[in-house]
């Protein structure tokens, strides 16, 4: 039985906490401007793994806020996924480099998989994630969305998934597009028949929690992780509370 977690998520934008609505830049609401604070909360409340996407390196890679990241895991000391726009390998290099534990990587897996495939081999499969954000169409086919959402790749998640087996494909975070950042629960039946059909993968859901009742309607689907973002920042629930929900129930 995998250790199912609660992963806190935090956005970063020239340092200051935020979110944006269903990718926005132009909808953008800001929490905090102490996201050390803010990590350091989740922490004390027990979380152990936290997720954080640098949008001011996603939107123009000259601006990566790497050098914050790394002053945000040092003061945190705790196990940091990364993500946000990583297109190289320099990129990866210096976020393992500052201690992130695992690198998310996003659009560039579908766009450019021989590179990633490449980094996986030299890195490590356990040190990266793949983002995958997925449209579901009407004939429930679930097709993977690239570049902040703007355009359709084509490929399904299955193909993804199964081409990067091949290299010891360990972690997958998929958003449902149509649930992110609208608190409005997850799409349940989604990682249900993923978790079914890939066991050997440590899902992370991520999209639309907004209560306590949406986590532990994923109890059941097999993830091994449930990223919690804008919900947190809003006070629906605590950190302990979902942790407290997701044992216990």
């Amino acid at each position: 039985m995998k250790q199912s977690i609660i992963i806190p998520a935090l956005d970063l934008i020239d340092g200051k906490v935020v979110r944006l609505h269903q990718g926005d830049y132009a909808k953008q609401t800001t929490y905090s401007d102490n996201p050390i604070e803010q990590f350091a909360g989740y922490l004390s409340q027990g979380a152990q793994q936290l997720h954080l996407v640098d949008l001011t390196g996603a939107k123009d890679p000259s601006k990566r806020q790497t050098d914050l990241i790394g002053k945000i895991i040092e003061a945190t000391n705790c196990r940091i996924q990364v993500g946000g726009g990583i297109r190289s390998e320099q990129d990866v290099a210096q976020l393992l480099a500052v201690g992130a534990n695992r690198v998310v990587i996003g659009s560039t897996a579908v766009k450019e998989p021989a590179m990633v495939k490449g980094w996986f081999k030299k890195y490590g499969a356990e040190k990266f994630v793949l983002a995958l954000d997925v449209n579901i169409d009407a004939n429930g086919q679930k097709i993977i969305a690239i570049s902040g959402w703007q355009e359709a790749s084509g490929v399904s998640l299955e193909e993804l998934i199964e081409d990067y087996q091949s290299v010891g494909l360990q972690h997958v975070l998929c958003t449902d597009i149509s649930r992110d950042g609208t608190l409005a629960g997850s799409n349940v039946d989604l990682y249900t028949e993923i978790c079914a059909k890939y066991p050997e993968i440590n899902f992370q859901s991520s999209g639309g929690i907004g209560s306590l009742a949406d986590i532990s309607a994923l109890k059941g689907t097999g993830v091994a992780g449930v990223i919690v973002g804008r919900a947190l920042l809003e006070g629906k629930f605590t950190v302990a509370e979902a942790m407290e929900c997701w044992q216990n129930g």
